[in-house]
């Protein structure tokens, strides 16, 4: 596992997709891996048992040493790294924008100011068949300027 690929799982886990011990068992990838250090290395060693409690007090450390951005769980920088990884797999083509802009809409709403634009753009897409002049394609546009603009 990558530095990048740990970032994912993390921002994952803050999209609520997996579990504190889906991010403690990544850990342990990164060390194998021989990316690893005191705190990485203290994570991976996590109980997944206990992981619900043990992990995320250790993760800010972990992700510090491993120069990463840390945001607490559930907070608006948390769900904004889950946003921008959406964006890159919208980027890549593992999601469609239609599928990204549902999702904005269902787990991130118009509360956070980085999804306002894709949250409306899900309002766009289900009223199509009302809106003469406007297209999916037209739509698909308009999130994947926004899935750019998030991963620059």
């Amino acid at each position: 596992m990558k530095v990048e690929e740990f970032r994912d799982v993390v921002a994952s886990w803050h999209a609520d997709e997996i579990t504190d011990g889906d991010v403690v068992q990544a850990a342990g990838e990164l060390v194998v891996a021989g990316v690893d250090g005191p705190a990485v290395s203290t994570l991976a060693a996590t109980s997944l048992q206990h992981a619900q409690e043990e992990m995320p007090p250790l993760l800010g450390d972990a992700l510090g040493e491993l120069g990463l951005e840390h945001h607490e769980h559930g907070t608006d920088g948390g769900r904004t790294e889950a946003l921008r990884l959406m964006a890159r797999r919208t980027l890549a083509g593992q999601m469609a924008p239609r599928e990204l802009a549902r999702w904005v809409r269902r787990k991130l709403g118009s509360s956070l100011p980085e999804a306002e634009k894709l949250a409306y753009m899900d309002g766009a897409y289900r009223t199509l068949d009302y809106r003469p002049g406007l297209s999916e394609a037209d739509v698909d546009f308009q999130v994947m300027a926004e899935v750019r603009r998030l991963t620059s």
